[in-house]
């Protein structure tokens, strides 16, 4: 198999990394050049694997799954391929690559989104059945869907004994794991919180423009809705954006919550146009990436916290952070030694220190 990689295809995706026998890895981002969590997720994984050596594809998927599929056919079946396969469970894609994976040598890892419990079933037994799959990273989605609500709640004006607080909530897409979790923290809040109540929970597709369209017509049915809660940023810019065309300010009369670090994110949150922010979860691929450079020494990974590991990146990001991440997004020096984070020579007790502290030291 070919160790590496050159050449940059623009169209597809980036090649990083010196042309050396190092060892390859292609990345199928779900997401699109214009989006700037899954941009930044690039960069992030971009600056592992200079660090460690090793070569790294990224090819996007403009969130169309079936190009996630022809890219995985291409990379799989093709004459170049790469010694390790990094995907997200996106839109449920995770069965058809690893069918199409077999036989074909390539070690797969899979992050932000591994299967659903229904997935699992379907597809049997684990490892046997799928012996170069090596295992999944993922975030604490249902707890970051979970402390959005609860902070936005905190952040909201008391209401008097009788009195409610109207909430409209925008969710990703149906098919998608990370967008169901999230959902359910934000129902573990509303539980707790009787004075809360959810006007209309819908489906904006991760996207600006269909969560603005929504929000259009969300703000005339419940013109009372004081709180906004995003599964994404892009979706919160566009009920913002519906908001503001209202003639109301957002951070004032309504409060709005959102996942994901963007840049623009982090100047809301500093400006006050939003009141809650999460994230940390764009460094997923990057730690991905320290795991497989572990493995391609021989490192038994799983003897270091597991096979498969749900890690707790989301948390409530302060503007202090805020312009800590900022600083780093410009200039793209995360600071982060990599090879520092390795498991290699440690005893069993060692636990990857993979979190956004990591980041803000």
């Amino acid at each position: 198999m070919l160790k590496f990689l050159c050449g940059v295809l623009l169209a597809l995706g980036a090649v990083v990394g010196p042309c050396a026998h190092a060892a390859s890895v292609t990345f199928l981002n779900p997401g699109t050049t214009r989006e700037d969590f899954w941009v930044s997720y690039s960069q992030f994984m971009q600056a592992a694997a200079k660090d460690l050596d090793m070569d790294l594809r990224i090819l996007y998927s403009d969130r169309v799954a079936e190009t996630t599929i022809k890219h995985a056919r291409e990379v799989l079946q093709g004459p170049d391929r790469p010694d390790y396969l990094v995907f997200v469970n996106e839109q449920y894609v995770a069965p058809e690559i690893l069918r199409l994976a077999q036989g074909s040598g390539v070690k797969l890892f899979m992050v932000n989104n591994a299967p659903t419990p229904d997935q699992m079933r379907l597809l049997g037994s684990q490892p046997d059945r799928y012996p170069d799959w090596l295992g999944s990273l993922v975030p604490n989605d249902e707890e970051g869907g979970y402390l959005m609500l609860k902070e936005l709640i905190r952040l909201h004006r008391p209401v008097a004994p009788g009195q409610f607080i109207e909430l409209l909530a925008f969710s990703g897409l149906k098919i998608t794991p990370a967008a169901q979790l999230r959902e359910k923290g934000m129902m573990r809040a509303l539980a707790e919180h009787p004075e809360v109540r959810l006007r209309q929970l819908v489906y904006g597709g991760w996207t600006h423009q269909r969560a603005y369209e929504q929000a259009k017509l969300l703000f005339k049915r419940y013109p009372q809705a004081s709180l906004v809660w995003s599964a994404n940023d892009e979706m919160a810019f566009g009920a913002m954006q519906a908001y503001s065309e209202t003639g109301g300010k957002p951070g004032t009369g309504v409060l709005f919550g959102a996942i994901n670090t963007s840049p623009a994110a982090l100047q809301a949150l500093l400006d006050n146009r939003l009141s809650v922010l999460l994230g940390g979860h764009f460094s997923l691929g990057g730690w991905a990436v320290v795991q497989l450079h572990d493995y391609d020494q021989g490192v038994d990974v799983s003897q270091y916290g597991g096979r498969d590991r749900q890690i707790p990146l989301l948390q409530l990001i302060d503007r202090a952070q805020a312009r800590q991440l900022l600083a780093m997004g410009a200039s793209q020096d995360y600071g982060v030694n990599f090879h520092k984070l390795s498991a290699k020579s440690k005893p069993t007790t060692y636990r990857y220190p993979f979190s956004l502290q990591t980041l803000m030291h």
